[in-house]
């Protein structure tokens, strides 16, 4: 019973988390608002939680970095490679090295490999709480999405850098070549786990569907083992279950392609996968709230690990640490980035240097969150000889620092630095849109002409067949029409499709409003009502997206 309270009042502490959001009109960022809540439950709850490290990373993280690789958009993710393995793989190790002899020369009392793990920790960062950050600031979409890459990978390349950092403090030895096989091997056969799964998952399932009906809860369900599945199947073979997830999410991405899934399952499956991101981002803060009381109850024996007597100390520590990140960040961001307009010279194409003001918001973009937590809470409590981990106390304490710092000032820098930034229009997407409904357009003109001469051949009340015909077919030449007008005024054809969603929309409530006073009067039955509703509600959502 313990336990499922505890899970209830995590849960519950998450739903409150969002209410305060919307309620306050600050631009606190969520996470924030969660670790407050959690850090009132650790103060004021008799109850702990203790977190059995191997436990928490695999309830959470699987999930969510196959979550991450399945939406995240592919053609960007190839557009950006770039710049996106720069982040994610060359600026980690550069985190690495760089944080990490600063924690030794700051820390001597903390071991040289367990300041690398510290170091490999804090080196992930989280989009989930830069887009909580930003949710009334814009950030150009292509910086969102270079964001989302390297958070996707650099999640899996710090985690690795990670585990051989525990490796070393634990046996007390590091060899670059046996790491650097090892390294080849958890990337290769994490990959390849993840991409073997899924492709086998969705090809069983595809075929029971295709031949014997397809289940939306049974579907729903098997995208929720998958990420379990490819992350275990990796360990187990000793390669990296992070980089399975990913890949697991990444392949899931392209298996969807071939549009086999029913709408209703794919609908219904979303709304599953957002309360799952949403409730295992909040709790994960939450705990990271609930932990900080003890963690700061033990600050005083923490501090003389460090060799100081003043509690202040841990907060510099902290500081610096977040500048450190936020310097190497930005160096390492300018760097690249002339090196790309180099080689753009080079092959004659001209490029404007963008505004340091953006580069300064990348550096500040490089949040942390729910993988640095649950990564450090996986460093080991005892060596191999039993006894305790060094200096485990003050790396989990640092590091929740770092995550609740960059949050506070990535929340007051970011809306700083991107005030009155010419931020570039999406037009590209938007004619891309354009293009893709007229094409589906008049591809469902001819299908629904094709299978009304198909239904209606022969048959004495054909002209049935042609008048339904007819009238989707208007629906459909409605929308080429409304479309072509784009290419005439961008702009007015935008500000009538604005008119036109909101008339839609008020219609649609005022027949949803309609059906519930009819329900309430018992003229129509709950079945029937929730029926309709539905319809009405997916109708709805359409133009509300």
């Amino acid at each position: 019973m313990d336990t499922i309270t505890i899970v209830l009042v995590l849960l519950l502490a998450v739903v409150v988390s969002e209410f305060l959001s919307r309620m306050l009109r600050l631009p606190i960022p969520r996470p924030l608002l969660q670790i407050a809540l959690g850090g009132a439950i650790g103060l004021v709850a008799d109850f702990r939680v203790t977190l059995n490290p191997d436990i928490f990373f695999l309830l959470f993280l699987p999930p969510l970095l196959f979550l991450d690789g399945w939406r995240i958009p592919k053609e960007e993710l190839v557009r950006d490679a770039r710049p996106i393995l720069a982040l994610a793989l060359g600026l980690v190790v550069f985190t690495v090295l760089g944080v990490g002899l600063l924690i030794n020369y700051m820390v001597p009392a903390m071991p040289l490999a367990v300041a690398f793990a510290l170091a490999a920790v804090i080196s992930p960062t989280d989009p989930i709480a830069v887009s909580a950050i930003a949710s009334r600031v814009p950030i150009p979409k292509r910086m969102m999405h270079i964001l989302e890459g390297e958070s996707l990978l650099n999640d899996a390349s710090g985690l690795v850098c990670l585990r051989f950092a525990i490796a070393a403090a634990l046996t007390g030895t590091f060899s670059i070549y046996d790491a650097t096989l090892n390294f080849i091997w958890l990337a290769v056969g994490g990959l390849g786990v993840g991409f073997v799964v899924t492709w086998v998952i969705n090809a069983a399932k595809n075929w029971v569907a295709r031949h014997y009906g397809e289940d939306a809860g049974s579907q729903i369900l098997v995208s929720l083992l998958i990420p379990f599945a490819a992350y275990l199947l990796a360990e187990r073979l000793e390669c990296s279950g992070i980089l399975a997830a990913v890949s697991a999410g990444l392949t899931m991405g392209l298996s969807e392609t071939s549009g086999q899934a029913m709408a209703t399952t794919r609908v219904r499956r979303s709304t599953v996968w957002d309360m799952i991101q949403f409730a295992a981002n909040g709790i994960i803060f939450v705990l990271l709230g609930e932990q900080l009381p003890a963690i700061l109850h033990s600050a005083a024996e923490t501090v003389r690990l460090t060799g100081h007597h003043e509690p202040g100390w841990l907060l510099i520590y902290v500081l610096a640490i977040n500048l450190a990140l936020a310097v190497l960040r930005f160096v390492w961001a300018w760097v690249s980035l002339s090196l790309a307009l180099l080689r753009a010279r080079r092959r004659g194409v001209v490029i404007q240097r963008p505004s340091w003001r953006f580069v300064a918001a990348m550096s500040l973009a490089g949040v942390r969150g729910a993988i640095t937590l649950a990564g450090v809470l996986t460093l080991p409590l005892f060596l191999y000889d039993g006894s305790p981990f060094p200096a485990r106390d003050l790396a989990i304490f640092l590091a929740m620092g770092v995550i609740i710092l960059s949050l506070v000032a990535a929340s007051i820098g970011l809306p700083l630095l991107l005030h009155g930034l010419q931020l570039e229009t999406n037009t590209t997407q938007r004619a891309e849109e354009d293009r893709a409904r007229t094409a589906a357009a008049e591809a469902a003109i001819a299908e629904v002409e094709r299978v009304q001469h198909e239904l209606g051949e022969g048959k004495p009340d054909a002209d049935i067949y042609v008048a339904a015909a007819a009238r989707i077919m208007d629906l459909y030449r409605a929308r080429i029409e409304a479309q072509s007008r784009v290419g005439d005024d961008p702009a007015l054809a935008r500000q009538i499709e604005a008119i036109e969603a909101r008339l839609r929309i008020a219609a649609l409530k005022a027949e949803r409003m309609t059906i519930y006073r009819l329900l309430r009067t018992r003229k129509i039955g709950s079945e029937t009502a929730r029926k309709l509703v539905r319809e009405l509600d997916l109708m709805e959502s359409r133009y509300e997206g």
